[in-house]
């Protein structure tokens, strides 16, 4: 089988004669907002930001709002994450009021135990930007195992998803002369060997999907121009993407070589690179290769696999040289198989073991796997409990890694596991940055429409008068499996907390709290079981007396910031206030703009009618109307967003103007998607919302 061979189009999943994508939204009149950074748009989108600035960077409360966020967000005493490297030390990014763009730095073990570590500069983000004359964001550093010296390091130009990947040297602590160079792109890279990469990325102009991402991998030999590169696997224009990428034992030895396609957001084929050319792995659509530990290649299923008898969400292995050697006839062996409440939320390795981390009724544990001639057995981590559990940067050497513990009222603590002995020591402690004292968290459910129960968190005053007055913050997300689970945030805490407000997170389908089912519950033509959800939690506010309207306010970003619009356009007499977060919203355009291709899977797709149908009756764009009494919104994107394109943004913006309604809208120059490229920015944004906030809910 020949690279180009490898990927055969998968049957189209609605056979409907499609909408031509010219015929879409070709009467807005704002379709010119789409030129990211053109000089009307620009213009535009300058306009708004000095009127909008000017109310909520005009108000008294504005300058002490954004010298808290600062203060804690350049704190001195934050704890620095660490992760191990194979040279023996931790490594750490910084960012503080004197690194603004960051240090990428490291230490020992026995130094980041101390009260005050001794950090070694390995590159400063700010002087490399100073020098280039370039506007650098650090994305993060890939290393090749073991002693991982030599990394790519990847740089953003202001924070886009397209970026820059160079060779650097940890010795040296200076980028490889003639080393490997890519440049700026949507791309990913792996190590094959030390003088080979696994690159994919636009090798020829228009080489990328309709989600603007590569589709062909090919292996790049040091010294070896682009156009020289070797193909190795290829998938289709009409994919999401495609990547290759290595599994490796404890040594760093690559045990094996595999190629993803993404079919869809949500699925993927995977093939086994060999000598003779890509192999098609016999797993179903919806899986996730996540480790390789003690010979064994551990899957996660998100989806049914009924040949095999396993369940949505289950976690398996395979022996991987007898998978390797025989795909179909491999036994599987079941790891894990999460209740109804409960997920996995990540899987790590250490030398030897496997460590799952899983959440229970939105609660998390550490759960710690071993494998030996009995199969699989397991211990759980003596962690905190009620706490949501991250796991971190785990030791190929040996059996540690770390692990932090958070909740809404508790800093963070980071605490050094032994995998093997399952000894734990707390090694870090963040500093309290409000007063919790005054606060409680409880856990309430809401039932949606259809009559499930939809759970949610409230960190409300103790002394909260149920009487409706309770000025309330309501963030949900509900999309992508992504979890939304208790964490510490000492801004919203500063800057909401401790002035008297409730915070209240809704888990409402679309997201991953109850593992796949709870996502796929609200996919596509489900979509507005989400919605409805979302809905029932605030109305569960209202009837509990916990808020009411006038006091209720609510925020979301991505694909929350679609959440917003829908509740908007939908809800709007639940709420006094609303924060759109770089926001999906014009629904019918959404897979022409940005990455937008990418998520079909999530919402369907507009040019197929029936999809389409699904997608107007809650597109915000289209749904906006005059005459309706909503709430004045505080709009929010960054020209430099590749993903989520800012678009969305200003056409709302824009069409709540043309109707007549008041709107705030502001626009980062500089940012990409997190629409924070540093820490000024961030707590910039921050006290812009929380202004906001306290004008509608507060005042």
């Amino acid at each position: 089988m020949t690279a180009a061979q490898a990927a055969d189009p998968a049957p189209p999943a609605n056979t409907e004669a499609r909408t031509p994508l010219t015929d879409l939204g070709k009467d807005d009149p704002y379709k010119w907002m789409e030129e990211i950074e053109g000089e009307r748009p620009m213009a535009w989108a300058k306009a708004q930001n000095t009127r909008s600035l000017a109310v909520l960077q005009g108000d008294s409360r504005y300058a002490g709002l954004e010298a808290q966020a600062l203060a804690i967000l350049n704190a001195k005493d934050r704890v620095p994450g660490v992760s191990f490297a194979g040279d023996g030390s931790l490594r750490n990014f910084w960012q503080d009021a004197d690194h603004v763009r960051g240090l990428w730095r490291r230490t020992t073990l026995e130094s980041y135990r101390t009260a005050d570590p001794q950090w070694e500069t390995i590159l400063d983000i700010d002087a490399l930007s100073k020098a280039e004359n370039a506007n650098w964001v650090f994305k993060g550093a890939n290393c090749l195992p073991p002693e991982e010296t030599r990394c790519l390091l990847t740089l953003s130009d202001g924070g886009k998803d397209a970026v820059t990947i160079r060779e650097f040297d940890t010795t040296t602590k200076a980028f490889v002369p003639g080393g490997f160079a890519l440049p700026e792109g949507k791309q990913n890279v792996a190590w094959l060997d030390k003088d080979t990469l696994l690159v994919a990325r636009e090798w020829e102009p228009g080489q990328v999907t309709k989600s603007s991402y590569p589709y062909v991998v090919k292996a790049l030999k040091r010294g070896q121009a682009l156009a020289d590169a070797k193909e190795v696997f290829r998938g289709t224009p009409d994919d999401v993407s495609a990547s290759a990428y290595t599994l490796t034992d404890a040594d760093g030895k690559v045990v094996a070589v595999l190629a993803n396609r993404g079919v869809s957001f949500f699925e993927a084929e995977t093939y086994l690179l060999t000598d003779a050319g890509p192999v098609k792995l016999p797993l179903p659509l919806k899986h996730s290769i996540q480790a390789y530990v003690a010979g064994q290649m551990v899957v996660s299923l998100e989806q049914d696999w009924p040949e095999r008898n396993f369940k949505t969400g289950d976690l398996i292995s395979f022996d991987l040289a007898a998978f390797k050697a025989d795909p179909a006839k491999a036994v599987a062996t079941l790891v894990l198989r999460p209740t109804a409440k409960q997920s996995v939320e990540g899987v790590t390795t250490t030398r030897d073991r496997l460590v799952v981390g899983l959440l229970d009724n939105v609660t998390g544990a550490a759960l710690v796997y071993a494998h030996g001639p009995q199969g699989w057995t397991h211990q759980k981590l003596a962690l905190p409990a009620n706490s949501t559990i991250g796991l971190g940067s785990t030791s190929q050497k040996d059996d540690r890694l770390f692990v932090s513990v958070t909740g809404y009222l508790t800093p963070s603590t980071y605490w050094l596991a032994d995998a093997a002995s399952l000894k734990l020591e707390q090694v870090k402690a963040s500093p309290a940055r409000f007063d919790a004292s005054t606060h409680v968290v409880e856990q309430f459910e809401a039932t949606s429409s259809d009559g499930v129960k939809i759970p949610y968190f409230v960190v409300r005053p103790r002394g909260v008068k149920y009487d409706g007055s309770a000025p309330t913050l309501l963030y949900a997300y509900g999309g992508f499996q992504v979890s939304m689970t208790p964490a510490y945030s000492g801004v919203m805490g500063k800057l909401w907390l401790e002035r008297g407000g409730t915070y209240v997170v809704a888990n409402i389908r679309g997201g991953g709290e109850f593992g796949p089912a709870w996502h796929d519950a609200a996919l596509k033509a489900n979509r507005q079981k989400a919605y409805d959800d979302f809905f029932a939690v605030s109305q569960d506010l209202i009837d509990r007396k916990i808020t009411s309207p006038r006091r209720l306010g609510i925020m979301g970003g991505s694909n929350g910031g679609l959440l917003m619009g829908v509740a908007l356009t939908q809800r709007p007499e639940l709420y006094n206030a609303i924060v759109v977060q770089v926001p999906l919203f014009d629904m019918i355009r959404y897979s022409q703009i940005g990455a937008g291709a990418s998520w079909v899977g999530e919402y369907g797709d507009p040019a197929i009618p029936s999809e389409r149908a699904v997608i107007a009756k809650y597109d915000p764009y289209s749904n906006l109307k005059a005459g309706r009494k909503y709430p004045e919104v505080f709009i929010e994107t960054s020209t430099k967003d590749d993903r989520v394109h800012p678009a969305h943004a200003r056409k709302a913006a824009a069409r709540l103007e043309e109707l007549g309604y008041p709107v705030l809208y502001y626009e980062n120059i500089d940012g990409g998607h997190a629409a924070s490229a540093n820490l000024a920015e961030t707590a910039r944004r921050q006290a812009l919302e929380y202004v906001y906030l306290s004008k509608k809910l507060m005042d």
